[in-house]
C-alpha cells in the first residue's frame, strides 16, 4: 500500500524567530535547531537552547514521535524525536512532520523511509535553488510512502538499527586492527 506523506502526516514550517536566539537558562521554551539533529537521524534533546519568549500557540510545540526535517542544505533527511522534549519548538528553516494515524505508520519507519534512495531522489527532483537546495513543505507532502503492515515496519526499523550498529562496530574494529598492526610494525622497526 502507498500513500502520500501529506495524507498520513502534517508538515509544519518551524517557528520563525525575528532575531538571533538569546539563550536563557530559565527560559520557558526549548528550541530544536539544526545542531541538535544527530548523524543517526535522531534529535538530541540533552542540550537544547532555552529562550524567554511569549509562549507560542500549542500547534508549534513538538512532541515525542515527531520528525524534524532538514529542509535546506545538502542533507535532506529527517530526525525523529525519541524523547519528550517538554515545551519545545522547531526553529525555521526546519520542518516538523507529525504523523496523523499511528495505526498506519510508525514515526521511526517514516524517518527511515525519508532517508532511502528513492525518497531522496524524489526530494532532490523537487528541490529549489541553485546555490543552496531547499525543499518546501508542499514538496515533502507529495512524497509517496510505501506502507507495509505495522509489524513489517517494526521489523524494517529493527533491521536498519542493527545494520547501523554493525557498521559502527566494523569501523571500531578496523581502527583497532590498524592500531595493532601499526604497533607491531613499529616494534619491528625498532628491532624488538
Amino acid at each position: 500500500m502507498r500513500a502520500l506523506l501529506k495524507s498520513i502526516a502534517t508538515v509544519q514550517v518551524g517557528y520563525s524567530f525575528r532575531s538571533r536566539l538569546e539563550q536563557s537558562e530559565a527560559g520557558s521554551v526549548a528550541v530544536i535547531q539544526m545542531k541538535d539533529l544527530r548523524g543517526d537521524n535522531t534529535v538530541d534533546c540533552g542540550d537544547l537552547v532555552r529562550v524567554d519568549m511569549v509562549e507560542p500557540k500549542g500547534h508549534h510545540f513538538v512532541r515525542k514521535g515527531d520528525l524534524v526535517f532538514r529542509s535546506r542544505g545538502l542533507v535532506t533527511t529527517s530526525a525523529v524525536l525519541l524523547d519528550d522534549p517538554g515545551k519545545a519548538v522547531v526553529a525555521a528553516p526546519l520542518l516538523r512532520i507529525r504523523i496523523n494515524d499511528d495505526d498506519r505508520v510508525l514515526p521511526e519507519y517514516l524517518n527511515w523511509y525519508i532517508a532511502q534512495r528513492g525518497a531522496q531522489q524524489f526530494l532532490d527532483s523537487r528541490a529549489k535553488g541553485t546555490f543552496q537546495k531547499m525543499i518546501g513543505k508542499e514538496a515533502i507532502g507529495e512524497l509517496s510512502v510505501e506502507l507495509p503492515t505495522l509489524e513489517k515496519q517494526k521489523n524494517i526499523v529493527e533491521m536498519a538499527s542493527l545494520s547501523a550498529r554493525e557498521q559502527v562496530l566494523l569501523h571500531v574494529l578496523a581502527e583497532k586492527r590498524d592500531q595493532y598492526i601499526s604497533e607491531l610494525l613499529m616494534q619491528c622497526a625498532k628491532g624488538e
